[in-house]
């Protein structure tokens, strides 16, 4: 740890100076943050952070958040100056097509970027879900190789957002104690000082969530050390220290204004910032030598505590090889082979059962063969079916178990999950009722532009509720899922196409999926004899009818039985039809052409049933097919009752498809 607080002067200066020029450059961004937080920044990365940018995946290192990724230049300019595979041409080119600098930080784009924030509060809460990785990983393998930290810095914006509060609150639950926050406390948003809409006191907020709380001038690089040093002593408790810090510092006219938040400095003003601060004025993207040699030494100390940890590792894997086995499947989230079939023999007694029932069975097995498997629901486990028995909770000085108690609170939930699946060595689950999704889309979509492989568990998945109401009764949801880009969103009709769900969501390494499960009963689907379970994992196949290519009908979830019945009452009136269950559009629509043509043939007349919107099905069925699904909001009655006054019987649907087939 150096104490040469003029040399981290000099590097927080430069870290400023390659932030606003790249700004400028692009005449877009946000300079204030860059500005402000430098020296509190710099502080942390110089002597807490554990790094190596030889090696920016160490399964040893430490985490560095910025929640508040508008502030993203910070970071670059960071990762440049400690010796990150991210040349100067990338600072320049901050903003601009493919470069690895874009205007929040995005993860697997960029070397040393742990996470993708910018939607603010959820980088808050990922960190919450990768210290608890840590611990985890403690744990199972080794305190002393898993001791690693996780450092962020988080905004007024961040603290405002209502998921920040549910994380903190379960990390102080949790005594995450290698969990550091650096608040900048700059009294400044977007659109005007926060004293209009946020005058709570913050620390006070956050001692009533059991955090270990510390105040300091976020300029003063020794009173900033003091803090970080007495905060990663801390033994039970998380920690935020708040960091008083003038936005834009440095600004002659700018600093402190909401003006210096989302807006380059502008010319002038940047050659007055410049002239203020003591840097050349003529000089962009310019970094002294005395500040290129001094991280080039911090960088030293850095790799030498890298090789330590190396060697003990080395040392740990000689003398438990049975745990460093585990650890390098666990680091690969390797599937064992008997996983599949294992998963498909959980499903052969022939019972009608709920498909979250089901789902129930298929995680138990998964829980038992992967031993990464883990994860919990939003105080819902005896309703989604989805707490791993034989397994203890996770809970404050206990991290051995599988299973999360997350509470209500979904939103901080599935941005923690996020986290778990950032750190890249779990197969991390979530679940609540369907109808709560609408919580949980920001870290959803999240997921899905980071391709993380997070699992988000849905169940009561339509009207079939029943006696709770509309409010409880998903109708758009979804296929409002369907809609996110990357995300692979199954609905299995029975317990076979439930475990071939589960092991394609576990197979596909770089998505998130989406799992969603019915509350009521199911009958297992009567399949073609010889039928290959594999096909399910093409999206899409034939449940009955092959023969028939005039008419199909394309159903999931529990409205795949519907469809059969109805299918056969159709047959008795002598209109053949082929049912094609579709428990993943996403999967179909990726099969190549022949393939589809196969299942859904382009002659065919074609109707959609789904207990839902209808909206989207016409890219299934055609713009001249029937689509049978649900536009408007349900009802608080038995869910049997409430199927047969919307038309979801056997004998209903039959006929509107007789009709809409005869053209009568």
């Amino acid at each position: 740890m150096t104490t040469d607080f003029a040399a981290l002067k000099r590097i927080a200066l430069t870290v400023r100076m390659l932030s606003v020029d790249a700004i400028e450059k692009a005449n877009s961004g946000h300079p204030g943050l860059p500005l402000g937080a430098a020296d509190f920044a710099t502080v942390l990365w110089a002597n807490f952070l554990r790094f190596n940018p030889r090696d920016p995946s160490w399964a040893g290192r430490d985490r560095f958040i910025l929640s508040a990724g508008h502030g993203c230049m910070l970071w670059y300019s960071l990762l440049h100056l400690f010796g990150y595979d991210l040349p100067m041409s990338q600072l320049q080119s901050f903003r601009q097509w493919d470069s690895k600098t874009p205007g929040h930080p995005e993860f697997g784009m960029t070397p040393g970027i742990e996470t993708t924030t910018g939607p603010l509060g959820q980088g808050f809460a990922n960190g919450v879900g990768m210290a608890i990785s840590a611990k985890m990983l403690a744990e199972r393998y080794s305190k002393e190789l898993f001791a690693s930290r996780v450092f962020g810095l988080v905004s007024d914006g961040d603290l405002m957002e209502g998921v920040a509060a549910e994380a903190a609150s379960l990390a102080g639950h949790l005594g995450l104690n290698n969990l550091v926050y650096l608040y900048d406390d700059n009294h400044i948003s977007l659109a005007g000082e926060t004293k209009i809409c946020f005058t709570e006191s913050v620390p006070k907020r956050f001692e009533s969530y059991g955090w270990f709380v510390q105040s300091v001038d976020g300029h003063d690089m020794q009173a900033v050390q003091q803090a970080l040093t007495k905060a990663t002593a801390e033994s039970d408790r998380p920690s935020i220290i708040c960091c008083r810090t003038t936005l834009g510092f440095g600004s002659p006219n700018k600093a402190n204004t909401h003006d210096v938040h989302g807006a380059p400095l502008g010319a002038e003003e940047l050659k007055a910032t410049k002239r203020n601060l003591g840097w050349p004025e003529d000089k962009s993207f310019f970094i002294p030598d005395d500040v290129s040699k001094a991280c080039a030494n911090l960088l030293e100390t850095k790799v030498a505590a890298y090789r330590k940890w190396q060697e003990q590792f080395s040392a740990w894997e000689k003398s438990d090889p049975t745990k460093a086995s585990g650890l390098k499947l666990q680091l690969t989230r390797t599937l064992p082979a008997s996983l599949k079939q294992n998963l498909l023999n959980a499903f052969t007694d022939g019972k009608k059962d709920a498909t979250r029932n089901l789902s129930g069975k298929a995680i138990q097995v998964i829980a038992k063969e992967v031993p990464y498997f883990v994860g919990g629901s939003a105080d819902l486990e005896p309703s989604t079916k989805t707490q791993i028995k034989d397994s203890p909770e996770i809970q404050k000085n206990s991290f051995s178990g599988k299973n999360f108690r997350f509470g209500v609170r979904e939103h901080a939930m599935g941005s923690i999950v996020n986290g778990l699946a950032y750190s890249q060595c779990w197969f991390p689950y979530s679940a609540t009722f369907l109808v709560f999704s609408d919580y949980m889309r920001p870290p959803m979509r999240v997921a899905a532009i980071s391709h993380l492989q997070s699992l988000f568990i849905y169940t009561h998945d339509s009207f079939w509720v029943g006696e709770d109401g509309p409010t409880h009764e998903p109708i758009e949801h979804v296929m409002s899922l369907r809609a996110i880009p990357n995300m692979y969103v199954y609905r299995p009709a029975d317990g076979m196409e439930v475990a071939m769900s589960y092991y394609a969501a576990l197979s596909r390494k770089d998505r998130p999926a989406t799992l969603i499960f019915t509350r009521q009963n199911v009958t297992p689907l009567e399949r073609p004899s010889g039928f290959n379970p594999d096909s399910i994992m093409r999206g899409a196949y034939v449940v009955a009818g092959a023969e028939c290519s005039d008419l199909a009908i394309v159903a999931t979830g529990s409205e795949v039985g519907l469809a059969c019945d109805a299918a056969k009452l159709l047959k008795a009136k002598g209109v053949s039809a082929r049912v094609v269950s579709m428990p993943c559009m996403e999967l179909f629509r990726e099969q190549d052409a022949s393939y589809r043509e196969q299942v859904l043939p382009a002659r065919a007349r074609k109707v959609s049933i789904e207990a839902g919107i209808t909206l989207g099905w016409e890219r299934m069925v055609g713009a001249n097919g029937l689509c049978i699904g649900l536009d408007h909001y349900g009802a608080s009655a038995p869910g049997e009752l409430i199927a047969e006054k919307f038309g979801f019987t056997p004998n209903a649907v039959a006929e509107k498809i007789l009709r809409f087939s005869t053209g009568k």
